[in-house]
């Protein structure tokens, strides 16, 4: 195995503003504590807390690193106390707090998950955030299953496609919305059940005419805002809502005649600030359930473009595009 350096190339912008601040630096390379890896990284996902860290709307908890990043896959160069010998060596991709977009980075073995010859290491870093996500999100505090139908905003998101593939695994219906008619053939093909147009059509008219009125079980919420009372009209009797993110506003009216008339669930949450214990938990689950289907090669992610790491401006100028899947950053290797 090669020898780990002092120093290595990282972004870690010291203030807020546009994609441009994001500029390599040279930072210690991590050592890692108590149950913890260290990671060579070969490649890093992007993600949008990337985006809002970088804009100074979404600092890391405390503890984090402040180099970018929440997901990487490489190989595991060194090992902290308590860690399983037989992991170094490995090749993983990870959920981390922080310090992805780097050339080495420290995960809590717990958040780590082995990476199968079905996937390249772009892949597979392309899955940890959006996976924990929606499984989190979706199939534990939604508790969403067979035969459920789920509505999905920004349905060619990461999240969104992510969302997509998990529900086709699981035979869960999904009706998905999107911003123009090239990412409605997209979400088809991907594997979505039915692909709304918002631009062009009224995603509510369209959810009940899908339906034949009776609504969704479960919706993945990323928008907020005026969205909110919109899709509580677009639920069926003890549907969920789930919220992810707040990206069209933070606050919204909602008629709460309708949450008890239906029996409906609002709920939510953020994943970076949880504890390790909750998130490795997570991972458990995602290891024993979602993982054989990684393995067998049913589970990809979608990937819309690649970039080095010292091109991470330009990787984050296409999370403001129309890209379709994940923007990943190729840091070690090919990826």
């Amino acid at each position: 195995m090669a020898e780990i350096p002092g120093w290595m190339t990282a972004i870690d912008p010291s203030g807020k503003g546009g994609p441009d601040i994001l500029v390599t630096e040279q930072r210690p390379v991590p050592k890692p504590g108590r149950e913890q890896l260290l990671i060579r990284v070969a490649a890093a996902g992007v993600n949008r807390p990337d985006i809002a860290q970088r804009e100074g709307a979404y600092p890391p908890p405390p503890g984090a690193p402040s180099i970018l990043g929440l997901e990487v896959a490489g190989e595991v160069v060194a090992l902290g106390e308590g860690a399983m010998p037989e992991m170094l060596g490995q090749p993983v991709c990870a959920l981390v707090a922080g310090g992805g977009y780097a050339e080495y980075v420290v995960a809590d073995a717990g958040l780590c998950l082995p990476v199968p010859n079905t996937l390249s290491m772009i892949e597979a870093a392309a899955i940890p955030e959006t996976l924990f996500t929606v499984w989190s999100n979706v199939f534990e505090r939604a508790y969403a299953a067979e035969g459920d139908r789920l509505l999905v905003h920004g349905g060619t998101s990461g999240i969104g496609t992510m969302a997509i593939l998990l529900a086709r695994i699981f035979q869960i219906e999904t009706i998905v919305t999107v911003g123009s008619d090239e990412k409605v053939a997209a979400a088809l093909k991907i594997g979505a059940t039915h692909a709304i147009n918002y631009r062009t059509q009224d995603y509510v008219s369209e959810v009940k005419r899908i339906t034949g009125g009776n609504g969704v079980d479960v919706v993945l919420d990323m928008v907020g805002g005026d969205y909110v009372p919109r899709n509580i009209d677009c639920m069926a009797e003890d549907a969920r809502h789930v919220s992810v993110a707040v990206l069209g506003g933070a606050k919204a009216e909602i008629p709460i005649w309708k949450i008890m008339q239906k029996r409906l669930t609002l709920t939510g949450s953020t994943l970076r600030p949880r504890s390790v214990a909750f998130k490795a938990a997570v991972a458990d689950e995602i290891a024993s359930v979602v993982w054989p289907h990684v393995e067998e090669g049913r589970l990809k992610p979608v990937i819309d473009t690649t970039f080095p790491l010292e091109r991470a401006a330009e990787a984050h100028h296409r999370m403001d595009q129309d890209h379709i899947g994940k923007v990943v950053l190729v840091v070690n290797g090919k990826g």
